[in-house]
């Protein structure tokens, strides 16, 4: 996406700020919102040009609140919008289909109700307070998967290991569930349960996702925030839903309204409503239907093959931002409560889904930081047919985020792990991922005045002054820009030094993310398509091409469907970047980051493609950068500002008036040698930064930038992995780490005897030292000796019966020769 010059040249001709152009404002923002032009402008940069037109705020809408779960029922407002007139009806139309019945309060406000949707992400929707003859008003609801709520806007099952277990062996008796009263602002409620199931011939186009309303558990109960039951089994034309939810409503609403004021609680095993042949032998009605599940496996696609390996240890994990993320239900910094993934510490899910089947993978990892394979426990981690999250373009099968998840993947780990002993049939076709095929990405980060640490390991500082390209890669037309600014001294004069002030990216026609320093004291400030976004409500958004994720106040994370990745942060005055890149992305690179292909020589590449020597001067490598200033017709940045205007958009992208201070221009007295060396000992960058900027803490700062760096470089080398190797048959194997110089000891079972090396080492080349030994049935001894002594015994009497029958003989031959 690039941004046509135009519309900023135009939005010069006005240049005080304010919400609001009273001056040759003669069009509507009616139908226009996003639109830039000129005096009237309808863009979500018109406030702060004060380019607005006179009923922006009517027609392009702010909400409160901005998010709630995909499952829908949530009630938001419409902000600076009063309607009088509460006779006409207010309809909400999401997506330019699904409509829902708004209303208008008795303060005037008008609000809708979300729907029921199967995607997440940004929706856009419309507002007609016309009874529907028209939908000149526009906005932005973000729909969230349901388990990245806040807990406060949902149902909650009390014990919900106990709903998901009910009717199995000693698992009876009263359930209850609880809600926030004051959501639903009605006297009493209906309690519904609605199921979820997909339809159709798997990976065609009649594949379809469906939430259906199946039966009331309850109507016109009192709205105390509590029901409790005794579950009976549902009808049989209700028992083939397994996974479902409860809908809390206002007893007003006829059974199965759609898209009303409602709370949802989890999604869930519906073991409670099942039939009587579940409850009589739980454990056999599981056990077939684990075995129908294990018959449709087969024959569905195999979608392992197109799934990434996972990270060969927990440091790699948690250091391949860009591909992999943290599973919520395995989280190290949540205390490890890892329910299904016993003896794991941390578990991480791939972020994209697989392109083909919208599958995804899942590594989880051993508090020695080793995986977790299958192979060796029921706790190893498990690939998934249904990507958790989804995959764009969502709403149909395996891509519906969550459900599908459930469907393929969970509710049969119920049916043969949990309800029945038949855990190796589910564990043979979702079996863990090893590493031997795993290449850690490549990292290259941005920081202080700002010093630069390249894919290909060199080190330099540009104190450039203006935009530009940090990196652009022709592989994925990704574009990676950081404005950079100067700093201030002690006294508020301008600095020699400049920092990173704004980063801005685009893949593809993905969105555009920008994160930007703001405010005082100093925040990070997020723009999505050059709007300001708020995280009051939610820190994960799935965006178009990304994710994007903000886990504390000060860094945002980017995830691009490339498996490239962005870490955003405050590091003193100044931002710090790092950026990740997978290793398809070898010779795809350019830009002041370098080149990426394991040679650091041709780092110093200009924009025309001359080659700066290694050894380049400082004011070199000055020309090298300022060749790489964003061209204004390609700048992915946002300039809402009179200030943004007029410096960066109407003056040249690097300013050729800032002079920067070179590291080779320092002089130094004797206690300011000191203090400094004290302070950095021989850190360039840290020496560089407080002398340019005379603050110790921006020297400190850059000191902690590079040393997070290094750590990460660190977590990231390669390790050789030999793979699992299986134990002997009637054997055992002592040892669940296969990385080199990994030693796995064998032994046998009683009644058998080892036949090979009792060890085995995983070596530098990725081969174990000696295969898996045998173990063979031991010849008993008590038997050998048996046959042993046994022959002698009979060799012995046949002996004695020999020399008896000679000496006998002997005698009657005496006996005849004595006789006349």
């Amino acid at each position: 996406m690039k941004l046509a010059l135009l519309p900023w040249i135009l939005m010069l001709l006005v240049t005080i700020p304010g919400p609001k152009s009273t001056a040759g404002a003669q069009r509507s923002c009616s139908l226009r919102c996003g639109e830039q032009d000129g005096l009237c402008s309808c863009h979500p940069t018109c406030s702060g040009l004060g380019t607005c037109c006179e009923d922006f705020l009517d027609f392009c809408l702010d909400i409160s609140p901005t998010s709630g779960s995909m499952m829908g029922g949530k009630d938001f407002v419409v902000q600076h919008l009063k309607w009088p007139d509460s006779t006409d009806s207010v309809i909400c139309r999401f997506k330019d289909s699904i409509e829902t019945l708004g209303y208008i309060d008795n303060l005037t406000r008008v609000h809708c109700i979300s729907p029921l949707l199967y995607e997440s992400g940004h929706v856009p929707f419309t507002v007609s307070l016309d009874n529907g003859r028209s939908f000149p008003r526009a906005g932005t609801w973000l729909a969230a998967h349901p388990y990245k709520v806040s807990e406060s806007e949902k149902s909650q099952l009390v014990n919900e290991t106990r709903w998901q277990y009910y009717g199995t062996s000693d698992t009876t008796g009263n359930l209850s569930l609880t809600w926030n009263t004051s959501v639903l602002p009605t006297q009493t409620v209906t309690i519904e349960l609605w199921g979820y199931e997909e339809t159709g011939k798997p990976y065609s186009e009649d594949w379809t996702a469906k939430w259906s309303y199946l039966y009331t558990l309850t109507g016109n109960t009192s709205n105390s925030g509590v029901f409790t039951f005794t579950p009976k089994p549902a009808s049989p034309e209700h028992q083939k839903w397994k996974v479902g939810a409860l809908r809390i409503s206002s007893s007003k609403n006829y059974p199965g309204q759609q898209d009303v004021l409602a709370l949802w609680t989890n999604d869930h095993a519906l073991a409670w409503h099942l039939g009587d042949d579940f409850r009589a032998d739980s454990v056999a009605w599981a056990r077939e239907q684990c075995l129908a599940w294990e018959a449709l496996e087969d024959q569905l696609p195999n979608f392992l093959t197109e799934l990434p390996d996972c990270p060969c240890t927990l440091a790699q994990a948690r250091a391949d931002s860009g591909r992999f993320f943290t599973d919520y239900g395995c989280d190290i910094e949540q205390g490890s409560v890892c329910t299904y993934h016993p003896g794991a510490v941390h578990c991480v899910r791939s972020v994209q889904a697989s392109p083909r089947y919208g599958s995804g993978q899942q590594c989880c990892y051993t508090a020695a930081g080793t995986q977790l394979l299958t192979s060796d426990s029921t706790g190893g981690s498990t690939p998934d047919r249904g990507h958790d999250w989804g995959a764009p373009p969502y709403r149909t099968p395996p891509r519906v985020p969550g459900m599908s998840h459930w469907l393929y993947d969970v509710i049969s780990f119920y049916y043969c792990c949990l309800w029945a002993p038949e855990c190796p049939r589910y564990m043979k076709r979702r079996p863990s991922s090893d590493c031997r095929t795993y290449r850690p990405p490549r990292l290259a980060s941005a920081f202080g005045d700002p010093h630069f640490v390249t894919f290909d390991g060199t080190s330099f500082s540009f104190s450039g002054s203006g935009e530009y390209v940090l990196l652009e890669a022709t592989l994925t037309d990704l574009r990676v820009q950081g404005r950079a600014e100067p700093g201030r001294m002690p006294n508020g004069t301008q600095a020699r030094g400049t920092g990173l002030t704004s980063v801005a990216v685009q893949e593809g026609n993905s969105d555009v993310v920008e994160v930007r320093l703001a405010g005082s004291p100093q925040a990070l400030e997020v723009l999505l398509n050059q709007k300001a976004l708020s995280f009051t409500e939610q820190n994960w958004m799935d965006l178009k091409g990304m994710f994007l994720s903000v886990a504390s106040e000060d860094k945002v994370s980017i995830m691009l469907s490339s498996g490239a990745g962005l870490e955003v942060s405050i590091q003193g005055p100044f931002l710090s970047v790092s950026i990740l890149l997978p290793e398809k992305f070898l010779t795809h690179t350019r830009g002041l980051l370098g080149t990426l292909n394991d040679n650091p020589k041709d780092d110093f590449t200009l924009r025309n493609e001359q080659v700066l020597p290694p050894d380049a001067s400082d004011q070199q490598v000055f020309q090298f950068g300022a060749s790489w200033a964003v061209p204004n017709t390609s700048s992915l940045f946002t300039y809402d500002s009179s200030f943004l205007v007029s410096k960066f958009l109407n003056q040249p992208k690097h300013d050729p008036n800032f002079k920067p201070l070179f590291f080779n221009e320092i002089t130094l007295s004797a206690s300011q040698v000191e203090e400094v060396t004290r302070l950095c000992g021989n850190d360039r960058f840290c020496i560089l930064d407080v002398i340019s900027t005379g603050s110790p803490s921006v020297g400190n700062a850059t000191r902690t930038a590079l040393r997070l760096h290094q750590e990460r470089l660190e977590s990231l080398q390669p390790v050789v992995s030999c793979g699992w190797l299986p134990p002997p048959s009637n054997g055992h194997k002592e040892g669940m780490k296969y990385l080199v110089n990994s030693t796995v000891r064998f032994s046998c079972h009683s009644g058998y005897s080892l036949v090979g090396s009792e060890t085995s080492k995983c070596r530098a080349d990725g081969t174990w030292s000696t295969p898996t030994p045998e173990c063979q049935p031991e010849r008993s001894y008590t038997v050998l000796l048996s046959i042993i002594f046994g022959g002698l015994a009979i060799v012995a009497l046949i002996s004695i019966i020999y020399v008896l029958l000679h000496r006998r003989r002997k005698n009657n031959m005496a006996m005849w020769r004595s006789q006349p």
